[in-house]
Formats: C-alpha cells, structure tokens, sequence
C-alpha cells in the first residue's frame, strides 16, 4: 500500500478528525481535560492550507498542522491513527514537517506538547528537539521544543 503526504481538502475533515478522538482521547484522563487538539476548528485549518494528510486513496493514516511563522516553522500538530501506529507514519510525517520549513528556508523548526505526554517528548528528544521553556497556556502546561535545521 503505497501512502502519499498531501494537502488537506474538506473532503478529509471528518477522517482528521476522528484521527484526532482517537489519538487524544487517552490523554483526557492524564491531563484531566480534552487535550488543546480536540478542540481545534480543522475546516479552518484546512482552508487556510496549513494541513497535510497521509493517504493511501481516500483513507488517511495520520496528518500534520504546520503553521508558518516570520521566524520557524511551528509544527501545530501531529497525529496518527492508532489502528496503524508503529508503522512509521509519524516519522514519514514528521519528516514531511522538517522538509517543508528547510525547503521554506526556515532556520528551525518549533512545536509543543502537553507535559503530560511524556513519550511524546522523549520521542521528539530523540528526534534531535531540544526543549526551550515551559509555560502553562490555556490552562494546558506546554513544553516548547525546538529542532535547528541546515
């Protein structure tokens, strides 16, 4: 099955976002509320170009959020759907993400997640992320992480 990283349509919105129930909705009880995620307006995103899908025809695997900013690229969000983790589609996305802010000739890459999902964190170490700061947002304690790019 050979998947394609592509811009998101309106087509894609009710797939996004059931990706998103299912890959958050086991952080609400560590976090003790929906994660910042769930609550995101995805028809906006899409319209404003930001989102891109991992497909294979018209089933998504997974998607990313990139929002560009003066300085970095903001990886805004990443999931994949659980039915198919472990299989690569979070790096495959997540390399996407580095590729398009190099290709945008941004300096770094930035992101955030809940200090909660600590495998997540662990995970975006491992991916050469370094954390910058730690705030509470929202009422959501966020851990900022930057990645240097060349």
């Amino acid at each position: 099955m050979s998947l394609l990283i592509r811009p998101a349509t309106l087509e894609d919105i009710a797939q996004i976002e059931a990706i998103v129930e299912a890959a958050y909705s086991p952080y609400i009880e560590r976090i003790g509320r929906k994660p910042a995620p769930m609550l995101d307006d995805y028809a906006s995103q899409v319209l404003a170009r930001r989102v891109h899908v991992l497909a294979h025809e018209k089933t998504l695997s997974g998607f990313v959020v990139l929002i560009d900013t003066e300085e970095y690229l903001l990886l805004d969000n990443i999931a994949v759907n659980p039915a198919v983790k472990g299989q690569g589609y979070g790096r495959q996305l997540l390399d996407f993400a580095e590729r398009h802010a190099l290709d945008a000739g941004y300096p770094s890459i930035r992101l955030y997640t809940n200090e909660a999902m600590s495998e997540n964190i662990a995970l975006y170490l491992r991916r050469g992320y370094v954390e910058t700061h730690r705030v509470e947002e929202n009422g959501l304690r966020r851990v900022h992480m930057r990645k240097a790019l060349s």
